[in-house]
């Protein structure tokens, strides 16, 4: 699944018009005579305040010059967010900013002081995610939430090819549709920043074939940044655990990611994290 910059940019802008509906835009609900959902190409080109045909140029990806008074009008009409107005200029436009990524990627690396964080941070689960949603390095209590890492060949290290092609991962989260979604539209913000990245063909290629849901997922056109949330798990051994998360983004490297669990003092879950960090050090003593 090579990613076609242009192809993207157009399924892009039909998804977004696709979720808008007339009549909350104060534009006529002409009903049963729309062929398509939301809003027409006219009508979004009327209420960005540029010409049908220049929007049409735009949809279609005729070319990647485009103003950013033009982007920020068609992104304003489209009730884009944040991040989706920032995926909007990726595509739409050649960029060179300082997460612009072109061609074959160098070598993920961690740097030295930052696995020391990992693993000094013992009552957190606690792991950094690079490319592609490659996992890169992690602490004990993260591999004992989430799946012994390490036991894993290094391609497996993903979390896309974890959330939908490992079995173990439905039963662990509460709900998995949610957290499917959630990492698919992570990897499209990725990819939207890597272009030009073998590995990150292969691995849609890989999902594609490979993956109903995530096909499903994709075709949603979903964009989502890992910023704060959270994840109920059920674990195998210490049941249910209500974990908040935070992400942490290096301003060197804006490619990789901490994300640490965070957890209520004195709750349920609390207690049953404290009773995975035991299993995960007793596990440990004895191998």
């Amino acid at each position: 699944m090579a990613w076609d910059r242009r192809e993207e940019l157009g399924e892009f802008l039909r998804s977004r018009r696709a979720r808008l509906r007339p009549a909350e835009l104060g534009l006529p609900d002409h009903g049963s005579r729309r062929r398509v959902p939301g809003l027409r190409r006219e009508e979004l080109a009327q209420l960005a305040g540029v010409s049908v045909d220049h929007y049409i140029r735009l949809e279609q990806g005729r070319t990647l010059h485009f103003s950013e008074a033009v982007l920020d009008a068609v992104a304003r009409a489209l009730r884009l967010d944040d991040v989706e107005r920032a995926h909007l200029y990726r595509l739409a436009r050649p960029w060179d900013g300082p997460d612009r990524a072109d061609g074959p990627q160098r070598a993920q690396t961690v740097r030295p002081g930052l696995r020391r964080l990992l693993d000094s941070a013992a009552d957190v689960p606690a792991y950094i995610v690079g490319r592609n949603t490659d996992v890169l390095a992690w602490n004990s209590l993260a591999a004992a939430l989430i799946t012994d890492f390490g036991a894993l060949p290094p391609h497996r290290r993903n979390l896309a090819r974890l959330v939908f092609l490992d079995e173990g991962m439905r039963a662990l989260y509460d709900d998995w549709r949610a957290k499917a979604r959630d990492v698919a539209a992570y990897l499209r913000l990725d990819a939207g920043r890597h272009p030009d990245d073998p590995d990150t063909a292969a691995l849609l290629d890989e999902l594609s074939a490979a993956s109903p849901e995530f096909r499903d997922a994709w075709a949603e056109h979903g964009l989502k940044d890992k910023t704060h949330g959270r994840y109920v798990y059920h674990h195998p051994v210490v049941g249910r655990l209500d974990l908040g998360f935070e992400t942490l983004r290096l301003p060197d490297d804006p490619d990789q990611a901490l994300i640490a669990h965070t957890v209520e003092e004195d709750s349920p879950s609390h207690t049953a994290l404290q009773l995975l960090a035991t299993w995960a050090h007793d596990r440990m003593v004895a191998r």
